[in-house]
């Protein structure tokens, strides 16, 4: 075959994409406006800077509050907001803070080209967002018509519909290989995907916002904007540029079509779901396909993978990469040891590992774990060429793939890559842990979580499984160890916090060791009473499951398992976190805006993350005397302390299976 024969046929789907993605960029240029073409043009004033253009008309204010608002210019540029004393100027990014009602404000910009309005209204924090067009109106305030405020829909239209593009072209380009999966093992794994994207799809949102979701969300609506506008510049990318992009990029494909943080937590859920999938051809690989489906079934309904998988954050799409990479090094062989095939499945390894550190930096823990699956899984007298081969082909892919994704590596890889990292490595606040309160837990920090955030009916079965499997000889449970003791790696770091957020990919294989004890359990039982006995088992752990969930709903971050007394016994002995996300403070802060008078006042110095304390309008002036507020919320009060006046009274208190998460008080109350 000549290679003109072996390469086109391949290339030729990709060819059709690009020319596809093309024409969308096209349309979408053509048919969406820019933000500031929604406002109307005005004449120059004399405070103007030289080379500017100037536009008017109304901004829409979804909510009331403080609002930050401003630009982001290369160049000299002046706006002006209603409500705001003094005029924003300067170059570069600017903001100010305002307090606006809801509804709509006068706004005045002149600004050279290529300038931005940014802002974070109400409600959300961290690096400002692009103003969307949605969101701005030619005509004054009272005039003004806004048409789905807040959102960028023919900006998501066009990001979908590339993202639909690129999953045909390989869907097509591995059409021989998807037709030779067996289809019951297609059938599971899509049931599998399906009851694991239901767990989190289902009441999503109920925990409340936490830490850092309107970060990373503000900064993926930035990406995906940028992306379709073919804007690759520096200064559009440093948005939250401590973390690489992936992650945003979903959110951003989520949150695009709403003012709300629902699409990007379906895109998290959507993502952890399909990890949970892979697990079933995985656990067929390495025993048979009932283990793949009890593998996925108890990762399905972990709950501290639903708990991840609603919140938008790098956890749901590293436990993704990591079963998409343990999954695709597994079959590297399928093809024989020699010829294209061989490379073809290396560099999809290559790809996919490119992707997982472009989620997040940690997870290049993975590269070992991927070796280990590789060399095991050789033929007899291939591990040498496996060796070499993987060398060569898996890191280069996954650098070439990792600066493709990431347009701020295009110009400083290696300077940009620092700045990353620098901003990165600091840690967190105190947490308690042990009985103590400490900014530096030891190395062995997450195993003891691990345990404890483990239902016990999964962790001894995971023990009891894993010890079966190394007692067969099986290679499966070397494979096993390796994906289990990769994510570890993180210990070394100085990053040691938040629990099990750094080493959650520890469940993937956690679940597959538990499938092997729990179908061998079920293969005992129905061998020594009967086959529906056997069928019990898996039953049984189904329901155990199930309740274990519903118990803790829908503060699944805060669940630990019977071995440690449950949530309330943490809580009490101040042995691990409880309430670190922010998740409850939603419902408190609801409460007071329902309750709470016009004129009075709240106290919210005792709430960390200080940044979700969104009250309503009337309510934003901050009081630090809690003596001098008639309203008190206390955050994480099981282990960080407040003083609480003594004539306050608890109102309301939200609890995670009887661990406190936040009370609420009142003073003067009757």
């Amino acid at each position: 075959m000549s290679w003109r024969q072996a390469v086109v046929p391949r290339a030729l789907p990709w060819l059709i994409a690009l020319i596809a993605i093309a024409i969308v960029l096209g349309v979408r240029a053509a048919t969406v406006p820019a933000p500031l073409d929604r406002l109307a043009a005005a004449p120059s004033q004399p405070g103007d800077p030289p080379g500017t253009r100037a536009y008017v008309g109304a901004l829409h204010v979804p909510r009331g509050g403080p609002t930050r608002i401003g630009f982001a210019s290369a160049g000299p540029a002046v706006l002006t907001v209603e409500g705001l004393a003094t005029p924003i100027t300067g170059r570069g990014v600017r903001t100010e803070r305002v307090v606006l009602s809801r509804g709509a404000v006068a706004i005045r910009f002149a600004a050279p080209p290529g300038a931005r309005l940014v802002w974070h209204p109400a409600g959300r924090t961290g690096d400002p967002e692009y103003v969307p067009a949605s969101s701005l109106a030619p005509r004054p305030p009272l005039e003004a018509r806004f048409d789905h405020p807040g959102t960028a829909r023919g900006d998501a239209l066009a990001a979908w519909l590339i993202v639909l593009i690129v999953i045909a072209a390989a869907l097509w380009s591995g059409r021989a290989a998807l037709r030779a999966l067996p289809r019951d093992a297609l059938l599971v794994t899509a049931a599998v995907f399906a009851v694991a994207a239901i767990a989190r799809l289902w009441d999503l949102g109920a925990a409340g916002q936490t830490w850092d979701e309107d970060t990373y969300w503000s900064a993926g609506r930035n990406y995906v904007q940028n992306l379709v506008r073919g804007d690759v510049g520096d200064a559009a990318w440093r948005w939250n540029y401590e973390h690489p992009p992936v992650t945003k990029y979903l959110a951003g494909l989520g949150g695009l079509w709403s003012d709300g943080f629902g699409g990007a937590r379906a895109m998290s859920a959507l993502a952890m779901a399909l990890g949970c999938a892979l697990l079933v051809p995985i656990g067929r690989r390495l025993v048979d396909l009932r283990v793949g489906a009890l593998a996925g079934g108890i990762a399905a309904l972990s709950p501290h993978l639903i708990g991840h998988g609603q919140v938008v954050g790098h956890e749901a799409p590293s436990v993704a990469a990591w079963a998409l990479a343990w999954w695709l090094s597994a079959r590297v062989w399928d093809g024989g040891d020699r010829g294209r095939p061989l490379v073809w499945r290396m560099v999809a390894v290559g790809v996919v590992l490119g992707v997982a550190l472009m989620i997040r930096f940690v997870n290049g823990l993975m590269a070992p774990a991927i070796g280990a699956t590789i060399l095991l899984a050789a033929p007899a007298g291939a591990r040498l060429r496996a060796v070499k081969l993987g060398l060569a082909i898996i890191p280069a892919v996954a650098m070439v793939t990792a600066v493709a994704l990431w347009p701020r590596l295009w110009t400083h890889p290696i300077a940009h890559t620092e700045e990353a990292w620098a901003k990165l490595k600091g840690t967190h606040s105190l947490e308690p842990f042990h009985g103590t309160l400490t900014k530096a837990p030891p190395r062995w920090y997450f195993l003891p979580y691990l345990g404890a955030t483990t239902p016990i009916v999964v962790l001894a079965a995971a023990g009891a499984g894993l010890a079966l499997a190394a007692a067969r000889g099986w290679r499966g449970a070397l494979v096993i160890a390796a994906w289990a003791i990769a994510p570890l790696g993180v210990m070394l770091s100085p990053v040691r916090q938040d629990g099990i957020r750094y080493v959650l990919p520890v469940l993937l294989p956690m679940a597959v060791a538990a499938a092997i004890g729990v179908a061998a359990l079920a293969r005992w039982v129905g061998a020594r009473l009967h086959v529906l006995a056997g069928l019990a088992v898996p039953l049984a752990l189904t329901i155990y499951l199930v309740v274990t969930c519903a118990r803790i709903h829908p503060y699944y971050l805060d669940y630990y398992g019977e071995q440690t007394g449950g949530p309330a016994a943490v809580a009490k002995a101040r042995r691990y976190e409880i309430a670190w996300w922010g998740e409850g403070v939603e419902r408190a802060i609801a409460y007071v805006n329902a309750h709470a008078a016009i004129g009075d006042r709240v106290h919210r110095d005792c709430v960390e993350p200080g940044h979700l304390t969104w009250f309503r309008g009337d309510l934003w002036e901050p009081v630090r005397d809690p003596r001098q507020a008639q309203w008190i919320v206390h955050y994480q009060p099981s282990w960080r302390p407040c003083a609480i006046p003594p004539d306050a009274t608890r109102v309301l208190r939200v609890e995670a299976q009887g661990a406190p998460l936040v009370d609420v008080y009142q003073r003067g109350r009757p």
